[in-house]
C-alpha cells in the first residue's frame, strides 16, 4: 500500500540504465499516483531536467555519464531540483560523499520500494532531512 500524501500529478524523472529495473522504479512511483519521466544516462538527464522541470529526480549512481561529478552539475545547473541517488551495496565512502554533493536521500541496493516511497513524499512534503 502506497504512502498517503497529497501530490499526485507531480514529475519524478527516473534514471536507470537497467531496463527492468527502470520499469520496477516507474511502477513504484506511479503506485503513489505521480508522473514519470525516464531516462537511461547523464546527459540525458539534464536535459530532461531543463525541458520538464522534475519535482524530484531519482537516479541510480552508476548510469553512463553518471557519478559524482554528474551528481555536481545537476546540483548547479538545477539547484532546486532534488536528488534521490541509489548506489551498489558495498561502496561505504559513496552516502558522505552524495550527501557532501547535495543529494537528499540516499540508497544502497537492494532498497525497500516503501523506504523510496516515504523518502520522495518527504522531499515534495518538505519536511525530509538530507541523509535520513
Amino acid at each position: 500500500m502506497p504512502v498517503q500524501h497529497n501530490h499526485q500529478g507531480k514529475l519524478v524523472l527516473v534514471v536507470q540504465r537497467d531496463g527492468d529495473m527502470r520499469s520496477l522504479l516507474c511502477d513504484v512511483v506511479r503506485e503513489m499516483e505521480l508522473q514519470v519521466a525516464e531516462a537511461i544516462e547523464g546527459n540525458e538527464v539534464i536535459q530532461q531536467i531543463r525541458d520538464l522541470e522534475p519535482h524530484v529526480l531519482l537516479s541510480d549512481l552508476l548510469i553512463p555519464g553518471g557519478g559524482f561529478d554528474y551528481v555536481r552539475t545537476i546540483r548547479a545547473l538545477y539547484p532546486s531540483c532534488p536528488i534521490i541517488l541509489l548506489a551498489e551495496l558495498g561502496d561505504h565512502d559513496a552516502k558522505a560523499e552524495a550527501l557532501a554533493c547535495g543529494v537528499r536521500a540516499f540508497f544502497v541496493k537492494p532498497v525497500r520500494f516503501a523506504d523510496l516511497q516515504q523518502a520522495i513524499i518527504g522531499i515534495l512534503d518538505g519536511d525530509w532531512e538530507p541523509g535520513a
